[in-house]
């Protein structure tokens, strides 16, 4: 009776979690087996593996995959290293530390969408930007980012956005460092960049295991600011599988070419997720 009782309470939310997850899956995987376009509702059929053969045979699948991993490896490489720059600078007692760090970590609820279009129209117009005022400045012609750089635009603007999650996760770790043994290195001659390379960055390896584990699996799916700016253009220059998937879902309107583009993309989270998992294994025995 004493472990049935919690066992019972605990079954509704149970279930209710259950359900909402496996429902909508067992729905993708019967629409990624069979024909459904949303313009011919009435031509339906078991077609098998057809749908994932025309995803993975379309021309801008293997680009949009190339994409997401530059998009993926770009953010986590340039949020990782300067996030620890700046965890290491805003560390160290100064006055006003408390305001920086509010400010530092503020871009980071911005919402995806706001965070878009302010990148878009307050930084990177080619017209009224502020990075088209600072090219003016130097004499230089501005650049027209979303059609020239569109991809890069978007690493950037993602960049910024999750630059100060590393960082708060940073400053967390480093409040935790032994300063004892830091000053103890100091005594025995050690150099600041000895102190970080063999005492402050093996300290930090779980908190960067964990940056680059949370980080990898919220950009695998980025979309928003993608669809916000760049609209997967020009051409296909910013489209990643999640944006391909939304083109075929919501603009050719096959439904059965978009489930099979969704299995897909879970596919990859679960490799990316095991490699993640024994990353994050290491650095926490």
């Amino acid at each position: 009776m004493s472990r049935f009782l919690p066992r019972a309470l605990m079954a509704p939310s149970i279930v209710t979690l259950f359900l909402w997850m496996i429902v909508p899956l067992v729905m993708t995987l019967y629409f990624s087996v069979i024909h459904y376009n949303l313009m011919q509702p009435g031509e339906t059929g078991f077609v098998g593996l057809e749908n994932f053969h025309y995803f993975i045979t379309d021309p801008d699948f293997w680009p949009s995959v190339m994409h997401t991993l530059q998009l993926l490896g770009s953010v986590v490489v340039i949020t990782v290293v300067l996030g620890v720059g700046l965890a290491l600078l805003v560390n160290e007692p100064f006055p006003g530390q408390g305001i920086v760090r509010v400010l530092l970590i503020s871009p980071f609820f911005v919402m995806p969408t706001v965070n878009a279009l302010l990148w878009k129209h307050m930084m990177m117009n080619p017209i009224y930007g502020v990075l088209a005022h600072v090219w003016n400045f130097f004499g230089l012609t501005p650049i027209d980012w979303m059609s020239d750089f569109p991809l890069l635009s978007v690493i950037i603007m993602l960049s910024w956005q999750w630059l100060p999650f590393a960082c708060l996760i940073f400053i967390t770790s480093l409040q935790s460092l032994d300063r004892e043994q830091m000053d103890a290195a100091g005594m025995d001659g050690a150099t600041k960049f000895d102190k970080f390379y063999y005492l402050v960055l093996p300290h930090m390896g779980r908190s960067i295991a964990v940056v680059v584990m949370i980080e990898m699996i919220f950009l695998l799916s980025v979309f928003a600011e993608i669809f916000t700016t760049t609209g997967g253009g020009p051409g296909n220059d910013s489209t990643n599988l999640a944006f391909l998937i939304f083109k075929q879902a919501l603009m050719n309107f096959d439904v059965g070419v978009a489930s099979a583009g969704a299995l897909f993309a879970v596919i990859l989270a679960n490799i990316a997720s095991v490699f993640l998992v024994r990353l994050v294994g290491k650095n926490l025995d």
